[in-house]
């Protein structure tokens, strides 16, 4: 099980969306979670530390990263998700940095859940009240900001969660070059809701359920 999150780590820092030590990310098993350890990197080959929802360390010697709680609080909240990735990937940490949720810009943005991904405020890193204002934030949905931060996505699988990231950066990214543009067209709810509809026939399954 370990090795898909080692895969998924791995691949995100070849992506670019983590560098060095800036981000994480855990898979969840039966008695907690494995976890990339703190000050880890994509870099190099890393062993993931097997710890309760609480962070205590049930296996090896390693220590867990420092946003074990935050990783904790979306499982709490999010109970079909089994993998997490938090990254301070460039554009999801620029807006994030502006304190602003990804508004209903395009319609993917439905692809976490809601009409946007909300931003959650400005804490101190690895504490109890960043992952309980991130709870708050994620809590029905599938990703979220964190306010001058980074980012948050969770998923069933390995595979979903790197799609998820992408996608995200991707949608922050161009939301910033569209604001440096000029004043983005934001859709209504009733366009969003029709999006919403589309997406339940788009694709061999529907596209909403291939994230």
């Amino acid at each position: 099980m370990s090795n898909q999150a080692v895969w998924l780590y791995e691949v995100l820092g070849q992506r670019g969306l983590i560098v060095g030590s800036s981000g994480n990310v855990s898979e969840r098993v039966a008695d907690g979670m494995m976890i990339t350890p703190s000050g880890g990197s994509p870099d190099e080959r890393v062993t993931l530390v097997h710890t309760g929802m609480d962070g205590s360390v049930l296996s090896g010697d390693g220590t867990p990263s420092s946003e074990w709680a935050l990783h904790a609080a979306v499982y709490r909240v999010c109970p079909d998700a089994r993998f997490v990735v938090h990254t301070h990937a460039d554009a999801c940490t620029a807006l994030a940095c502006l304190a602003l949720p990804l508004p209903a810009f395009h319609y993917m943005v439905l692809q976490f859940g809601g009409n946007d991904v909300r931003c959650a405020p400005y804490v101190t890193f690895g504490t109890k009240e960043l992952a309980d204002l991130a709870a708050v934030a994620i809590e029905g949905r599938s990703a979220c900001l964190l306010a001058n931060h980074g980012m948050i996505v969770c998923a069933a699988t390995a595979q979903a969660a790197l799609t998820r990231a992408v996608l995200l950066e991707t949608l922050c990214r161009q939301y910033l070059l569209a604001r440096s543009a000029g004043e983005p067209r934001l859709l209504s709810a009733r366009e969003m809701a029709d999006a919403r509809e589309r997406f339940k026939t788009y694709g061999p399954r529907g596209a909403a359920s291939s994230l």
